[in-house]
C-alpha cells in the first residue's frame, strides 16, 4: 500500500537560501531511493519562507528507511535553528473518484 505524505516547512527568512539548498539536496538524493515514487518540493507564492513536500512512498518500510538517511538526519539537525517552527507532517490516503 502506498504512503502519501505532505510536509510543510517554514524557514526563518534570514536562513531561506541555506534551507533551500539543503531541501534541494534532499530532493536529489531522495529520488534515488528505491521506495520513492514521488518526491516534489514546492515554495509558497504568498510566503517564500514556506516549503511543501509532496511525497509518495511504496511502503511504510521505505519511508522509515528514508527517514534514517544521512541527508534527512542532517536536515533534522539544522531544523531547530533555521526553521520558524517544527515541520508539520501529514500522512494521508488517496481517495479514488470514479467518473
Amino acid at each position: 500500500m502506498s504512503i502519501y505524505l505532505t510536509a510543510i516547512i517554514k524557514t526563518k527568512p534570514e536562513h531561506r537560501d541555506e534551507v533551500i539548498a539543503v531541501l534541494q539536496h534532499m530532493v536529489r538524493e531522495t529520488r534515488k531511493e528505491e521506495a520513492c515514487i514521488q518526491y516534489d518540493l514546492h515554495q509558497g507564492t504568498e510566503d517564500e519562507n514556506r516549503f511543501v513536500f509532496y511525497e509518495i512512498w511504496k511502503s511504510q518500510e521505505g519511508l522509515d528507511s528514508h527517514n534514517q538517511q544521512p541527508y534527512i538526519q542532517a536536515f533534522a539537525g539544522l531544523a531547530q535553528d533555521k526553521l520558524q517552527e517544527a515541520p508539520k507532517i501529514y500522512l494521508t490516503k488517496k481517495i479514488t473518484v470514479s467518473d
